[in-house]
């Protein structure tokens, strides 16, 4: 039971406040805190429900809530108020602390707008909600509608508006009402005008639900720098193009037109090689024409060609829409260099005519259009025989054309080709992962005004290009380091040494030639090519051997081989590489043969560059080894590698080598321990000589330093008598001035010291009767004071003096049990003080 009644206790603090329902009567009852009360079982802790607009049965937990606070730059937006009853004569539109069972009567359906700060409890069935006051940036604006154009009236100078850029105060253009106010309107509230804003009743603000808003109020305008613009579509369908630099603020009934996430876009930059193709859709005039007052006058379906010659910058109109053409917005010229040429079919007539190069060539698109040729295979196979890429390129461009990409007869558009690529591309980007949008403010390069998107099957191919490559004559291209040996049936021959680019007469062949391959080099592997390599030839053989002491040896080589002389001899072998190995097979089998295997394996290098190569020359260079027959000379040999056929004189020749090894790096390290012995020894004697040096060059600058002291101290001698001789004769001539200089310098002193006797000795005598006056006038003063009134003067003294002493004796006379004048007249006694004060017993001194 306690634990129940202190659930039914309701205990409110301060800023808060609950609902309690009286189920016996139905009404709600509203309680104040701070406030403490015990419910009755029949009081229901409820709550209202700003939804179902009803009250429901919570908890004392739940039923407790908290004032509805809006602190300084917030607002309260308070539905249901209370209605004012002029009758009353305490009127209090909200709660007061305690019980309060006597509700008021609501203006249901009625909101007001309530600046902070402001902190209060509901009222049964009321409604808050607390917005932040709207900040607003000089390029920000909110959208405000009016819900109660009476209120809105009433209270429109209650807003709360602080102009921008100032330290506060109102806008008086803002704070003014608008001379009409119905419901329904929406204004613009700018950020140029205003900087910080608050409804006032009968007025709210906007929500900005679109897409680019997040559901708050204020709104971002859009800041155009130049060459930028944005474009305005008013609710009635028309459009407004605005050009920068400007910050622009849509009017209520206008939305701004985006692409791609973008509400403003560049404008379209164009040169002397570019244009754009425009349709007119509404009649205007510009520039001079025929029109009036001058003007050039367009009605509606002309279509312009704008290019860069007329107008390098381009902004959309409202007059324009622009003709696209595979989705691209401006015509580019294209670069047809010398030798080339491009095909261009008139729209009108369609004369196809050829334009040739070099220029830079920018066709009209109101009536030119580049095409390409189609080639059957027949003539491809005829005009470039094996050529697959030729075929494979024709054969596309026929598809498409079968497909109803553009095009009829032999030629096709190159946008269709364009198309079909950018297609592929396309479909390629959509399997790869999306990349991150852009911001919303970003600006956009594509186009956003009006325009048509034309098809590419209803208007004749726009540009074909004629691939010449393949044809004409076989071409032959010899590379750098080969040569070709070129055929005709009459018999005659000539080499071509590349580089170099050779078209063949129609009897013309090429010479092949036969290369034997593998290693070592066999009739099994040939292999057949037209092209000689004759530079910086490389041919690698195995020789296999026997030295005179009967050891088999096998030797892995590379040749160097070039071709030099007469090049119409270089075909004279059909094989020179079995020619080549054979040769130098025969000629160091010999050799070897000759030598015995210790003595040919430690130099198996040099000797076979000796055998092949020549020996070497005084300048360390080989002649190299030249054949007659086909022009071919070996001018390096290398040796890859040597094998022993019998592993047991391999072991012993390898130990051999490492025994010579051992000896000779032994040898090495007493050699190198002799030359550091000797250039240590070297470097100490050339230590001692440079020492012994330099100590005789010190000796040697010391006595030359001390020969300089001793003239520069004799020579400071002789000028020191000779100044002094010179300061003499100086002085004794400087005697004679100072005697006559002192002499009148005396009797000067001697006038002064006169003059200022003659001065003190009057001072003196007018002191001195100064003195006499004084001491005469002392005297008649003395004269003046009488004997009674010295006498009066002493006996007022001494009677001061008995005063003080009573008064400085009185503790001693308290502690001896005396009076004060027994004390002090013993004290005096003896003195004349004491006949003055006539005290008893006293008795002058003798």
């Amino acid at each position: 039971m306690p634990d129940r009644s202190r659930e039914r206790d309701l205990i409110l603090a301060p800023n808060e406040y609950a609902f309690i329902a009286d189920e016996t009567k139905g009404n709600i009852n509203a309680y104040v805190g701070p406030y403490k009360t015990s419910l009755a079982n029949t009081d229901q802790p409820v709550t209202f429900n700003a939804e179902s607009k009803r009250f429901e049965n919570c908890s004392l937990e739940d039923a407790t809530r908290s004032f509805a606070v809006a602190p300084v730059g917030w607002y309260l937006v308070l539905k249901n108020p209370t209605l004012h009853n002029p009758a009353l004569k305490e009127f209090n539109p909200h709660p007061k602390t305690g019980a309060i069972n006597n509700l008021v009567e609501l203006e249901v359906g009625r909101k007001v707008n309530i600046p902070g700060p402001a902190a209060f409890a509901l009222w049964p069935g009321q409604m808050v909600r607390v917005i932040q006051g709207h900040n607003l940036r000089s390029n920000q604006y909110l959208i405000v509608r009016v819900y109660d154009e009476e209120a809105a009236k009433a209270n429109w100078e209650n807003a709360v508006i602080k102009r921008q850029g100032t330290d506060g105060g109102e806008s008086e253009e803002a704070s003014a009402p608008p001379p009409d106010l119905t419901m329904g309107q929406q204004l613009v509230i700018r950020g140029t005008d205003v900087s910080f804003y608050i409804p006032s009743t009968g007025v709210e603000v906007v929500p900005d639900r679109s897409r680019r808003g997040s559901g708050g109020y204020v709104r971002d305008a859009v800041t155009l720098e130049r060459l930028e613009y944005c474009i305005l579509l008013d609710e009635d369908g028309r459009k407004s193009y605005l050009q920068g630099p400007q910050v622009v603020f849509p009017k209520p009934s206008e939305t701004f037109v985006e692409r791609d996430g973008a509400r403003k876009f560049r404008a379209i930059e164009l040169n002397e090689n570019s244009g754009i193709y425009v349709k007119v859709i509404a009649p205007y005039s510009d520039g001079p024409g025929e029109g009036a007052d001058g003007e050039q006058a367009h009605q509606v379906g002309d279509e312009l060609f704008i290019t860069g010659k007329e107008q390098m910058i381009y902004f959309p109109r409202t007059e324009h829409a622009i003709i696209k053409y595979g989705g691209h917005t401006i015509h580019y010229a294209i670069a047809i260099p010398a030798g080339e040429a491009r095909y261009v079919l008139n729209r009108h007539t369609g004369q196809i005519r050829l334009e040739q190069g070099p220029c830079i060539f920018l066709p009209d698109p109101r009536k030119e259009v580049i095409v390409r040729r189609i080639l059957q295979p027949r003539q491809v196979g005829l005009w470039f025989p094996g050529n697959q890429d030729a075929l494979e390129h024709n054969r596309k461009l026929a598809a498409l054309r079968e497909q109803g990409s553009g095009g009829r007869g032999d030629f096709i558009e190159d946008a269709a080709v364009e198309e079909g690529e950018s297609k592929k591309r396309k479909r390629k980007k959509a399997k790869e992962p999306k990349a991150e949008e852009a911001r919303a403010e970003a600006t956009s390069e594509a186009y956003a005004g009006e325009d048509f998107n034309r098809g590419q099957t209803y208007t004749p191919p726009r540009t074909i290009v004629l691939d010449t490559r393949y044809d004409g004559a076989v071409s032959i291209g010899v590379w750098t380091g080969y040569a070709v040996q070129v055929v005709s049936k009459s018999g005659e021959r000539k080499v071509v040494v590349g580089p170099s680019t050779y078209m063949l007469e129609y009897d013309e062949v090429l010479q092949t030639a036969e290369l034997s391959t593998g290693t070592p080099k066999t009739d099994d592997a040939i292999e057949r090519t037209a092209y000689l390599r004759v530079l910086y030839n490389k041919v690698s053989d195995v020789v296999e051997a026997e030295t005179r002491d009967l050891v088999s040896v096998r030797i892995r080589l590379s040749y160097r081989v070039n071709f030099e002389g007469d090049p119409q001899a270089w075909f004279n072998v059909e094989n020179y590489v079995k020619f080549l190995t054979e040769h130098l097979r025969s000629l160091l089998r010999g050799k070897i043969k000759g030598e015995p295997i210790q003595r040919l394996h430690p130099r198996v290098v040099g000797f076979v560059r000796d055998v092949v190569l020549g020996a070497q020359g005084e300048d360390g260079g080989r002649p190299g080894r030249r054949f007659e027959e086909n022009g071919m000379r070996i001018y390096d040999v290398e040796v890859l590698g040597v094998e022993i056929g019998d592993q047991a004189i391999e072991s012993l020749l390898i130990g051999a080598q490492h025994a010579v090894v051992e000896q000779n790096l032994t040898l090495e390290g007493e050699r190198r321990r002799l030359e550091q012995t000797r250039e240590r020894e070297a470097i100490s004697q050339e230590i001692a000589a440079i020492e012994s040096k330099t100590r005789t060059q010190r000796v040697a600058l010391q006595q030359a330093e001390v020969a300089v002291v001793h003239a520069y101290e004799l020579a400071k001698v002789e000028a020191g008598l000779a100044e002094a001789a010179r300061r003499l004769e100086g002085k004794r001539a400087e005697q004679a001035t100072l005697d006559a200089v002192h002499g009148a310098e005396l009797a000067r002193a001697r006038k002064t010291s006169d003059n200022h006797l003659a001065v003190a000795s009057e001072e003196l005598n007018q002191r001195l009767r100064e003195l006499e006056a004084e001491v005469a006038a002392v005297r008649e003063k003395a004269k003046a004071v009488s004997p009674e009134l010295i006498a009066a003067l002493q006996a007022f003294g001494d009677r001061a003096l008995a005063e003080k002493m009573a008064e400085s004796m009185a503790p001693l006379a308290i502690l001896g049990g005396e009076s004060v004048s027994e004390v002090l007249a013993r004290l005096l006694r003896g003195t004349k003080l004491a006949e003055v004060l006539e005290f008893p017993g006293a008795e002058p001194d003798d």
